[in-house]
């Protein structure tokens, strides 16, 4: 399943940090592409997009409080 949202952070409302697919990071300059899991490090990684340039921007250990929102396709 695709991930659309994840909230990092225990408090969901107040504390949290969300990110969100298609999301304008960086000032505008980026935009998140993909929010994936990595089962191999077990952690959650955040790629974002410049034109045709695909970067790797965060990385979540699954330690953290996380909450995730999936794409559903009707």
């Amino acid at each position: 399943m695709d991930i659309r949202k994840i909230s990092i952070g225990a408090d969901y409302k107040s504390g949290a940090m969300h990110y969100i697919v298609g999301q304008d990071v960086l000032g505008g300059s980026y935009g998140i592409h993909l929010i994936q899991h990595d089962v191999a490090s077990e952690s959650y990684k955040i790629w974002i997009m410049k034109k045709d340039e695909v970067l790797l921007w965060k990385e979540f250990k699954c330690t953290l409080p996380i909450s995730l929102e999936y794409n559903i396709n009707f």
